[in-house]
């Protein structure tokens, strides 16, 4: 099953360190938000990877065939031109198959998602975004979603709240919480789309995935929902990466160089 990874977007939150790259090559534990995220798939046997690019996209490229710093692991094949402009098609250490596709630095995620269908192989497909870690069992996922039945399943995790919430009667706070864990679920990413799912998409720019595709879906009883319990962090901030940083220290989360 292809795997798409929505990584085009500009991360404005998240200057100055975007200034110079886009926010997937952002380091964590010491390397790409990105490659924790294909790591992951990889681990469960998911090695062909989409890559809808945009803002800086020349940089996420030359990252993955930059033979100075990666010579183990890029394998010594060629790339290889895909039958699109600007789209690159790449065998990555005799695992990894990549394929990039620049579907413009202005483009919402909808548009995205739908410029790159033809690339898609097979009824079904990943989609994530490329700045949120997670531990979701994709085995349970898959089979979640074989389960229920719908068009797209979606991975939902708790919300916490960033700030301290007061409880307050007559102007005074009856109770203080600090960041609690709020009665909501959140989209994590994570999804499982049916290639039917395209329809509800559009190349116009102005296409967003989260106020067309889901909103649409939801409407109609077709957005299914797989409550992950695990870790997640979506990195949206330079603080946020801190905290990406400290969570996987903590879960003692260490990538293996040699694993890919």
């Amino acid at each position: 099953m292809d795997v798409i990874i929505l990584c085009g977007g500009k991360g404005l939150r998240m200057r100055p360190i975007t200034s110079n790259i886009p926010k997937p090559l952002a380091i964590v534990r010491g390397h790409p938000i990105i490659w924790h995220i294909m790591k992951h798939y990889s681990s469960y046997g998911y090695n062909d990877f989409i890559l809808p690019l945009g803002y800086k996209g020349k940089e996420i490229k030359e990252h993955f065939s930059n033979r100075n710093i990666y010579d183990d692991l890029v394998g010594n094949e060629k790339y290889t031109f895909a039958s699109k402009i600007k789209v690159k098609k790449k065998r990555y250490n005799d695992k990894w198959n990549i394929t990039f596709v620049d579907t413009g630095e202005d483009t919402m995620t909808g548009a995205r998602v739908k410029k790159i269908e033809e690339y898609v192989q097979g009824d079904r497909f990943f989609l994530t975004y490329g700045d949120g870690l997670a531990d979701v069992n994709l085995k349970d996922l898959v089979d979640y979603h074989e389960r229920m039945g719908k068009m797209v399943t979606v991975t939902g995790v708790d919300y916490k709240s960033n700030y301290g919430i007061l409880t307050v009667e007559n102007g005074i706070a009856v109770s203080f919480k600090e960041k609690p864990k709020l009665d909501h679920i959140i989209n994590g990413g994570f999804f499982i789309c049916n290639r039917e799912a395209f329809s509800y998409l559009t190349e116009n720019p102005t296409c967003v995935l989260e106020k067309t595709m889901l909103v649409e879906l939801a409407n109609k009883g077709e957005l299914a929902v797989y409550k992950h319990n695990g870790y997640w962090i979506g990195i949206d901030t330079c603080k946020d990466i801190e905290e990406a940083n400290r969570l996987l220290q903590e879960k003692k989360i260490t990538p293996d160089d040699t694993a890919i």
